[in-house]
């Protein structure tokens, strides 16, 4: 019941929950209080409301944003604690008394004491606004200024209306004491603590804190530029919530050879991004970013097809390629925007023929096969399961754009999977990842997940009061606290190298001036991350079911930890064959098996699951027992035509496309300008 109330509320933890339902409760009862009047009961549960919007915005709470949509932002909320401050005030009788009157003038001498507060935050913010953000870019040139303290700037709207605490303390003590001077004192304190941030916050609106203007920002970048000359460059522009799509990308970027960097569109992304080395340049404007001097880029890697890849696709002294973010069957794969591109990559032979098969105008001399270099962390399948019971992997996908029901098999088939699993009649451990963008188009995707999630929670608790492994969870409580308090250590020190933490967050600018490559550091961060997702593994048993979203759990380790996977048509399947691991893939469309198989190369392998999930136990069959595993050989064969060959490996495979097509661009560019008659460089 409490975790189903969680999920519609949207909250994180029961004591989220609990904060959100004091705080609905407090105000009504704020309200009867000051109604009936009762000073004591107003008092407790003015404090009540007070702790849980405090606790809910250091959360960062779903619903704080949620209240603000509804008109019930933190700014009205402390507004009707303070109307109804004035109404009790009234209902005991002091309507006429000196106290009523000097409470009403110092709270509206105090509110509007709110509006310069913010007009000033809003101008430190807009003045510290770069026009490019930056990573691993040294622009010392630029000598940024130092940022405000973020005891200052961090939720100012918050740390400015939790002053009229003592004003609010001042007048309920005022009413039972009779003594008005206690009232008055705390009104002091409450204006000259506003006043007093307002005086902090108004030396940094003065030029020296400013960060440079736009144009000496961008001949700063423009001068890094000429000097860096990148001739790799990898394009990204994207929702948050699409970030895993560039940093699947960002060690290859680090592994090529030339002078690589990563070109971002949109700002919310670089707090996503994922450790690297590599210079990254964050554009957001369009006219920005076509002002860039970009002359010695040879190669551009796209990683999604959308409306401002455009601003980078004019430039025709580079060649421009669709590199993806997966392979897979889906149709999204052969869209028809790819003839855009000088070339597109594709793992192996079968994304050569799906384009074939499409004919949507990508012609076949323009498709190279690199191989998946990101697949290099997969380990390959022993042949046996790793732990005394399977561990099977749910990774379905999203529901896509629209209502197909070969989308995701969550939709149709997730819940008859889950059910199956959990069920089955030789124990399993099940692994629950949806993608990130589950939810996010449909509703009814949403639901489906929400009690998916809740099927694996209340399996999860039951076994864990289950006597059958109550011996093993003995044996290992001493590993398991061990691990945890390895994670908190490991986070800790992760959140060191990040330069997180309240003493050393930074603002955006600042960010771009100190951001600078540390290979030690990112090497130390990728070892962290590994010991972190060991650790993680460890710290729970091998038989304890577990949803796992975010992106801290990463996909591959998922794949290494499955002894085999459920999934749909979509580039886990494809990436999952690497393992060379027994899988399955539901026909949600319900083509009938021979038919999916005929559309979706990645199936060809693989058991085919109708949406009752009756199949699963082909699939358990194969993991529990080599002999009855019968499409392992097809498993070898599909993983070649799909991925490519082991050998060279697929780094090098990539990188030999990137030097091959940048000489090709090289002579492109000789070419043109000899016919020009202009001089030829280099």
């Amino acid at each position: 019941m409490i975790s189903k109330a969680m999920r519609l509320a949207r909250v994180g933890s029961g004591s989220e929950l609990a904060a959100a339902l004091l705080m609905a409760v407090g105000f009504p009862c704020i309200m009867l209080a000051a109604i009936i009047p009762n000073l004591w009961f107003f008092a407790a549960a003015a404090a009540a409301t007070y702790l849980a919007d405090r606790y809910l915005h250091h959360r960062g709470s779903y619903l704080v944003n949620r209240l603000t949509a509804v008109r019930a932002g933190i700014s009205i909320r402390f507004l009707v604690r303070q109307l109804l401050l004035i109404l009790l005030l009234s209902r005991m009788g002091l309507g006429e008394e000196t106290l009523f009157y000097v409470t009403v003038a110092c709270l509206l001498l105090f509110y509007g004491l709110q509006a310069p507060q913010s007009v000033i935050v809003t101008l430190i913010r807009l003045r510290r606004k770069l026009p490019v953000l930056t990573l691993n870019v040294d622009l010392e040139r630029l000598r940024v200024p130092d940022a405000p303290p973020l005891l200052l700037t961090n939720r100012p709207a918050e740390k400015m209306l939790h002053l009229d605490i003592f004003a609010i303390a001042g007048v309920l003590i005022a009413i039972e004491t009779g003594v008005d001077g206690i009232a008055y004192a705390g009104f002091a304190v409450t204006l000259l603590g506003a006043l007093g941030y307002l005086l902090l916050l108004l030396p940094y609106i003065r030029p020296k804190h400013r960060a440079p203007s736009a144009d000496r920002t961008l001949a700063a970048v423009g001068t890094w530029l000429r000097e860096y000359q990148p001739t790799v460059v990898l394009y990204f522009s994207g929702s948050k919530e699409s970030a895993y799509q560039v940093n699947m990308w960002l060690e290859t970027m680090a592994q090529l050879g030339g002078r690589p960097m990563v070109l971002l569109r949109e700002r919310n992304i670089v707090p996503q991004l994922a450790t690297t080395s590599v210079p990254v340049l964050c554009v957001p404007g369009g006219v920005h970013l076509m002002n860039l001097d970009l002359s010695s880029v040879r190669v551009a890697l796209y990683a999604a097809n959308v409306g401002k890849n455009i601003h980078l696709l004019r430039v025709p002294t580079m060649k421009h390629v669709f590199i993806g973010h997966g392979d897979s069957d889906k149709i999204a794969s052969v869209n028809p925007y790819s003839k855009v591109y000088d070339e597109v990559w594709t793992a192996g032979r079968a994304g050569r023929d799906r384009y074939a098969l499409a004919d949507v105008g990508v012609r076949d001399e323009d498709i190279v096969e690199v191989g998946r270099p990101q697949l290099a962390t997969i380990q390959p399948w022993s042949g046996t399961q790793k732990n005394p019971i399977p561990t099977v992997l749910y990774a379905p996908t999203w529901e896509g754009w629209d209502d197909s029901p070969g989308n995701t098999s969550l939709l149709l088939a997730g819940e008859n999977i889950v059910r199956r699993l959990l069920t089955a009649e030789r124990p399993i451990r099940l692994l629950y990842k949806p993608h990130p963008f589950t939810g996010t188009r449909s509703s009814k995707a949403k639901a489906v997940h929400q009690r998916i999630t809740a099927m694996i929670e209340k399996a999860a608790a039951e076994r864990a009061t289950d006597s059958r492994w109550a011996e093993q969870a003995a044996a290992l409580k001493g590993g398991q606290a061990a691990a945890r308090a390895e994670m908190v250590r490991i986070e800790a020190r992760l959140a060191e190298l990040a330069g997180g933490g309240a003493n050393t967050a930074r603002d955006e600018a600042e960010q771009s001036r100190d951001s600078l490559a540390d290979p030690a550091r990112e090497a130390e961060t990728a070892r962290l991350k590994d010991e972190w997702n060991a650790a993680s593994w460890r710290a729970q048993g091998w038989w304890e079911h577990r949803v796992i979203t975010g992106a801290q759990m990463r996909l591959y380790d998922c794949f290494n930890e499955s002894d085999a996977m459920v999934s749909d048509i979509s580039s886990v399947v494809s990436d999952f064959i690497a393992s060379g691991k027994p899988y399955a893939v539901t026909d949600s469309a319900e083509l009938g098996a021979e038919e999916f198989r005929r559309q979706n190369t990645a199936v060809r392998a693989a058991v085919i699951l109708s949406n009752s999930a009756a199949e699963l136990d082909e699939l358990l069959a194969a993991v529990e027992d080599p002999a009855s595993d019968t499409l392992a050989d097809d498993r070898r064969e599909l993983k070649r035509y799909l991925l490519g060959p082991d050998e060279p490996t697929s780094i090098v495979q990539f990188d030999n496309a990137v030097t091959a097509l940048a000489a090709r661009s090289e002579a492109r560019n000789t070419g043109v300008a000899k016919s020009l008659g202009e001089p030829v460089s280099g």
